[in-house]
């Protein structure tokens, strides 16, 4: 797997060569499940399919229930992600974000993804 880096703002590191990139490293398919995750259903005009269902799975009242569940299921369906270790949620009332940190191995090895969405 290749997969461009992105600096700490989520912009694409460019420049470089190949070391912009991610080679066939356990951080690829972590950087996969955070763009992943990041991608609204209905946001890439090539697929309005794809894309983290936010709506109404995620977002909104009386989503407890159902958006760890949306969540997990994007990340094991991420190419390179072979299962979900361990994972936890918090969601913070006051400023309404989900933060999300899970371990999971891929087929590089294990990998740590940390993300508030």
């Amino acid at each position: 797997m290749k997969y461009r880096k992105l600096d700490t703002n989520g912009d694409m590191v460019l420049g470089h060569g190949n070391a912009d990139y991610l080679h066939n490293v356990p951080e690829a398919v972590a950087q996969a499940v955070l763009t992943r995750l990041r991608l609204l259903r209905g946001e890439w005009f090539l697929d309005v399919t794809e894309g983290t269902p936010y709506s109404p799975a995620i977002l909104g009242k009386h989503t407890a229930q159902s958006y760890d569940f949306a969540i997990r299921q994007r990340v094991l369906e991420t190419e390179g992600v072979t299962e979900i270790v361990s994972y936890e949620s918090r969601l913070d009332g006051e400023t309404r974000g989900l933060s999300i940190t899970m371990c999971i191995n891929t087929v590089y090895g294990p990998a740590t993804v940390q993300e508030i969405l």
